[in-house]
């Protein structure tokens, strides 16, 4: 009967705090109903209703977290494209060339390539209306451009060689977004696979890449995530899994009203055996620094470059009627051997939280490991060799490269920054496509073979001039122009071929590829 009773009682006041707490949801909701409703009605100016909501959902969202956020139906159809893998449009890759829309490549076997768009042409107007030598700005030009699938994009193409105006009547289509920027061999038995986020499409791409490399003769994989922001976790998890054994931990999520979730391995990955070495710099994040974290603890590869950006907390979307939505942080990533990824932040407080690379820069650590501390609290042990790692935000590579702020000069620096070296090398390829072509049949020939002209090293020092970018000494111009030349015969041979050939020509002077290189020499 006692017994009864103290349950009864508990039942009792369960109920009570259930009510109470009911009462107080209601009373809040209240708070916000009669606010809006006395800005609607008395405010002295007239007010947009929806964009009163839109701030006061965002002024919630900003004292929580630096990645709780809400979006507006545009924002989110333009977040959200990249990481489905797709979007529809013409299917083309361009760049604007002295106002004027230039095709670098149509997208394989894309709506545009079909019908026979080829690179180097200029769509000069869509639908009757001139997008070139108007001044209309490249998010403008690609609204036109994009829409729905199945309707006609009518355009107006100028080919160099035809003096008549073509017209084309492209069927828009669904346009794949890669998310792997590069896959080649970077040296004999060693492949090199770099992704540029993690998207609905990774995982599929990262095996296509893989299989490929592997008929190559690859055995070993320079797994390159600098810059790389993130995306999806579950694609991290599928992409972990391909070098991990069956069961080992590849991260675990947790919140306050979110249990415990394991993503282990399942033991059926296709590169098990050979040596990875992953590569990373402050902006990797994310899913990247899970990849990285999971790698790293469960001592399957060694990582090189420097911290990550640390952001591991989860966000969970909730979709509004009208398109727009919250990402909502639920829970923190932990990596395998219980690392928090996430840096540390101060709610509320963004601005410093986006100053933390300014910070790092100023203390020196992306320029010195020495400038890096950690203290005894956050260290770690990784789970199959003991090795120390440490916890506290960002993942700290086994191998340290740091920045070089004087790679490039200040001229280097601000003719890229204009757009001076893009245009010149446009207006290059632009002229000699042709040529190019004709003399080199493939890749290999152009690596080899290729120098950059001083016609165009000459043209791009005088636009410079121009527009007041000049070399403050001779010394300074002398040093630029091997960068600059490097910079330069990349470019044309992704216009000429694709990015992956881009990052082969570019990678060469890119130090922290060459430091994997090292390594891997270091660790036969």
């Amino acid at each position: 009967m006692k017994r009864l009773m103290i349950l009864t009682a508990a039942l009792v006041l369960m109920v009570m705090q259930a009510g109470a707490q009911r009462e107080a949801d209601m009373n809040r909701l209240r708070k916000l109903h009669i606010a809006l409703s006395a800005i609607e009605a008395l405010y002295v100016d007239t007010v947009n209703s929806d964009r009163v909501v839109e701030d006061a959902i965002r002024g919630m969202l900003e004292k929580l977290d630096p990645h709780s956020s809400y979006s507006t139906p545009k924002e989110t159809k333009e977040m959200t494209e990249p990481l489905n893998g797709s979007f529809e449009g013409i299917g083309v890759q361009f760049n604007m060339a002295d106002d004027t829309l230039l095709v670098i490549q149509p997208v394989s076997n894309g709506p545009s390539e079909r019908i026979g768009i080829l690179a180097g042409d200029r769509i000069v107007a869509v639908a009757d209306t001139a997008i070139a030598g108007v001044k209309m700005s490249k998010e403008e030009i690609m609204r036109r451009l994009r829409g729905p699938k199945g309707t006609i994009a009518r355009l107006k193409v100028v080919r160099r060689g035809i003096s008549d105006t073509l017209r084309f009547d492209v069927k828009r289509d669904k346009i794949p977004v890669y998310s792997i920027d590069a896959t080649y061999m970077l040296r004999p038995g060693i492949g090199y696979i770099r992704i540029g986020s993690f998207s609905a499409t990774t995982y599929h791409e990262f095996m296509e890449s893989l299989e490929r490399l592997k008929k190559q003769g690859m055995r070993d994989l320079v797994l390159d995530l600098q810059g790389n922001g993130g995306g999806y976790l579950q694609a991290a998890a599928d992409l972990a899994s391909e070098f991990l054994q069956k069961g080992d931990l590849i991260v675990y999520t947790e919140g306050r009203s979110v249990p415990r979730r394991d993503y282990t391995a399942d033991g059926s990955g296709s590169f098990l055996n050979g040596r990875v070495v992953v590569l990373v710099d402050e902006y990797s994040a994310s899913a990247a620094e899970i990849v990285t974290g999971a790698l790293q603890d469960q001592d399957r590869g060694l990582v090189v470059g420097r911290r990550t950006f640390g952001k591991g907390l989860v966000q969970r979307p909730i979709d509004f009627e009208d398109g727009s939505m919250i990402r909502l942080t639920i829970a923190h990533y932990y990596t395998p051997s219980g690392r928090c990824i996430q840096k540390p932040y101060e709610k509320g407080d963004n601005k410093s939280y986006a100053l933390d690379m300014v910070n790092r820069l100023k203390h020196g650590e992306l320029t010195s490991q020495d400038s890096i501390h950690f203290i005894d609290s956050l260290k770690f042990e990784t789970l199959k060799k003991h090795r120390a790692v440490y916890g506290g935000g960002g993942i700290m590579p086994d191998y340290f490269v740091p920045l070089d702020t004087t790679h490039y000069t200040r001229l280097h620096r601000e003719l890229a920054a204009k757009g001076i070296v893009i245009q010149q090398n446009l207006r290059y390829v632009d002229n000699h496509r042709k040529q190019l072509k004709k003399k080199f049949a493939d890749f290999e020939s152009f690596r080899e073979n290729f120098q950059v002209p001083e016609e165009l090293i000459s043209a791009v020092l005088a636009e410079g001039e121009k527009q007041k970018v000049k070399p403050k000494d001779d010394e300074e111009k002398q040093k630029t122009i091997p960068q600059l030349c490097l910079q330069l015969k990349a470019l044309i041979a992704r216009d000429l071929w694709d990015m992956s050939e881009y990052y082969a020509i570019i990678n060469e002077d890119n130090s922290i590829v060459q430091k994997a290189l090292e390594v891997m020499e270091k660790e036969k």
